[in-house]
């Protein structure tokens, strides 16, 4: 791929389909998924299905829910999603997962609305950030195994940013935005015009507009966004990745021009996903605990680190990979509550695959109004979700921040 403008030389990519992101999959609600992964690799392989409330066999996590894909091999995934929504896959075969992910093998699956709402352009903004080597080529997987990756290279779609677009005055945008990035916490914010968030995580919630018009993302999150443009021609709108401790860059630029389309009701929330509870009962519920620590904490002489190399503990205990039994067992239909203690000098971002999780609040018994499939842990903060354990299987809990999760933190549980 041109990552770079030329005259630099192509960027050597791996791609499904030798597309980055890869083949866009878009269904109707109802729908059954049929894909065949055929591995070309010189790694075992699989698709996680990110998001996704999936049946257990076909959630993609190597050594937990399938073998993993071997060089040369194949895999047939067939599903039908039970939400519609955004979500997106890539591979889950630690400790490879990391640098198939980061050397451009993702993709998007959009699962539309009976009854999606009505707009001028429905964008897709795949956003990631590229680590490139002095020659323009992908580099920074010699490091350590969790070494953060933050590339200087931010990109939308895989081009480089800014992206503009010319549309007429008032149109109605409808922005998917997921962040492919590796290990980069990005916050947007949105200049000229006033978003409203419809859903996250795939999972739709009360129209809301974001705090300080400024929406922040941990790898793998999700957001549906929409907004107007201006009614007036020769307007523009932005969204600008904040810089942490580097300049603000714009991602996107729409400008407008022509005649203003007719007016459009206001922004209403999408249909509520009539399949989740509307209440979880917290006095009922399986609780547990996942106490994320570092294995040697600061001021640790030299030469004593573990044996396996891990960075970081789960409940006191070292490991990588899946352990061989469930962090906890629950039975279909059991309110789990999940305390996320962590005990570190960096944010984490803790996610749970076939399930959605409601942020409890920290103050009361009251939980945030929208559903995650992951929930982002401060450094030395504590934070709560809940769910329902209503999908049988064995089901990975894991950081999905580059690496931490074959550095030592990766959990499971099951649903019987």
């Amino acid at each position: 791929m041109q990552l770079l403008p030329e005259p630099a030389k192509e960027t050597v990519i791996w791609g499904y389909n030798g597309e980055v992101p890869g083949p866009f999959l878009r269904i109707k609600k109802g729908e059954e998924v049929k894909i065949r992964l055929l591995n070309k690799l010189g790694q075992p392989t699989s698709l996680n299905w990110h998001g996704v409330r999936i049946v257990n066999a076909m959630d993609g996590v190597g050594g937990l829910t399938q073998e993993p894909v071997p060089p040369g091999g194949s895999f047939d995934y067939r599903f039908t999603p039970p939400d519609s929504g955004l979500f997106w896959y890539h591979p889950q075969v630690m400790p490879f997962d990391r640098e198939q992910q980061g050397r451009g093998l993702y993709g998007v699956l959009i699962v539309d609305e009976e009854t999606p709402p009505q707009v001028d352009c429905d964008i897709l903004v795949v956003l990631d950030d590229w680590t490139l080597d002095g020659k323009g080529q992908i580099a920074g997987f010699d490091a350590a195994p969790d070494a953060a990756r933050s590339g200087a290279l931010v990109t939308v779609n895989a081009s480089r940013v800014p992206v503009a677009e010319t549309l007429p005055p008032a149109s109605r945008l409808r922005l998917r935005i997921v962040s492919a990035t590796d290990t980069r916490l990005m916050v947007l914010a949105f200049n000229g015009a006033a978003p409203m968030i419809l859903a996250i995580d795939g999972q739709p919630c009360e129209a809301f507009e974001p705090a300080r018009g400024t929406l922040p993302l941990g790898p793998g999150a999700r957001f549906d966004v929409m907004l107007d443009l201006p009614a007036t021609a020769g307007a523009e709108v932005n969204i600008t990745l904040l810089g942490d401790n580097e300049p603000d860059r714009v991602l996107l630029n729409f400008k407008t021009a022509g005649d203003k389309r007719a007016a459009l009701p206001a922004i209403a929330s999408l249909a509520e996903n009539p399949l989740l509870p509307v209440e979880i009962k917290l006095q009922a519920a399986h609780r547990a605990e996942l106490l994320i620590e570092p294995v040697s904490p600061p001021g640790t002489p030299p030469g004593a680190a573990p044996n396996p190399p891990t960075s970081w503990k789960l409940n006191g205990v070292a490991g990588s990979g899946f352990a061989p039994e469930p962090l906890f067992s629950v039975k279909r239909g059991t309110p789990v509550t999940l305390a996320f203690v962590n005990h570190t000098a960096f944010f984490q971002q803790m996610r749970v695959h076939g399930h959605v999780m409601r942020l409890l609040h920290d103050l009361d018994d009251g939980w945030e109004p929208y559903w995650r499939d992951a929930i982002l842990v401060p450094e030395g903060k504590t934070k709560h979700a809940a769910f329902v354990a209503d999908n049988p299987g064995k089901w990975a809990i894991e950081c999905s921040i580059g690496g931490r999760h074959a550095a030592g933190l990766a959990s499971w549980f099951q649903v019987t």
